[in-house]
């Protein structure tokens, strides 16, 4: 139940971030701004939107960070409680090589009628 929501909000941070990101402007607009050039029209005037949403964003990619390290503290305790089902573990099993003959057939060698001193292949017959 508990990770159920740290994924949730994990992605709506991840969302949010995206969102944030592509609203800002980007720092060669700040030249035309300083002219006056669209100031009046945004909505917390003309410094105040930059901050705002910088702030937030910073705000929103300070969660995601803590919900990476819950979603990281969560898979590991996954796998701690599947190696105490007494599963093999992976790593430590020896892989048994088996001789390539029987995993791949060997395709019989095809001999052209021309001397074998040629460099260049021949034209399939049709």
């Amino acid at each position: 139940m508990l990770e159920t929501v740290v994924v949730v909000l994990h992605l709506i941070g991840a969302i949010g971030i995206v969102a944030l990101v592509l609203l800002q402007h980007g720092k060669g607009a700040d030249a035309g701004a300083s002219f006056g050039a669209g100031a009046s029209a945004t909505v917390f005037g003309s410094q105040g939107s930059s901050t705002f949403l910088s702030k937030f964003t910073g705000i929103l990619a300070a969660a995601f960070f803590i919900t990476s390290l819950g979603l990281g503290f969560f898979a590991k305790e996954k796998a701690e409680a599947l190696s105490q089902v007494g599963l093999p573990d992976p790593a430590a099993l020896e892989v048994q090589q088996k001789p390539a003959s029987e995993d791949v057939p060997l395709l019989e060698e095809q001999k052209s009628p021309a001397s074998d001193s040629s460099d260049v292949p021949e034209a399939p017959k049709q």
